[in-house]
């Protein structure tokens, strides 16, 4: 997504519950805005949400909006009837496999970001200085 200004995570604070939920929020959102994929609609909506021309709650008050989300609510629910059981216990491993990797992201994130960054100091290489 390209916008002059995006929004940051504490912004949707209004309607999540907790800084690690506003996280995983905007970055939803960024998965919308850049999804091909999907209905303009539902892309226009994130955007609007990302550069903040729209709150979030707005945006799910938008009848534009809301309607996009219960058609694709409906196309996912048409797909799920459509499966056959041996699809559905695929798909519900995958899904575990999707849950594990999103509960282990946040913790790689913090372990990088609280990482020691190495090689801020003085450098040694060349003695002590004088």
């Amino acid at each position: 997504m390209t916008a002059d200004r995006e929004i940051q995570d504490e912004e949707l604070m209004g309607i999540a519950q907790n800084p690690e939920q506003a996280r995983r929020l905007h970055r939803s959102l960024r998965t919308i805005a850049d999804a091909t994929s999907l209905a303009p609609d539902l892309r226009g909506m994130a955007r609007a949400v990302l550069s903040g021309n729209v709150d979030i709650k707005g945006a799910l008050q938008d009848p534009r909006y809301t309607e996009a989300v219960f058609r694709r609510i409906h196309e996912i629910r048409r797909t799920a009837d459509d499966r056959t059981c041996a699809e559905r216990r695929q798909s519900k491993a995958e899904f575990a496999e999707w849950c594990a990797r999103q509960q282990a992201e946040p913790d790689r994130e913090r372990a990088e970001r609280d990482a020691p960054v190495h090689g801020a100091g003085p450098s040694t290489l060349n003695g002590p200085s004088a």
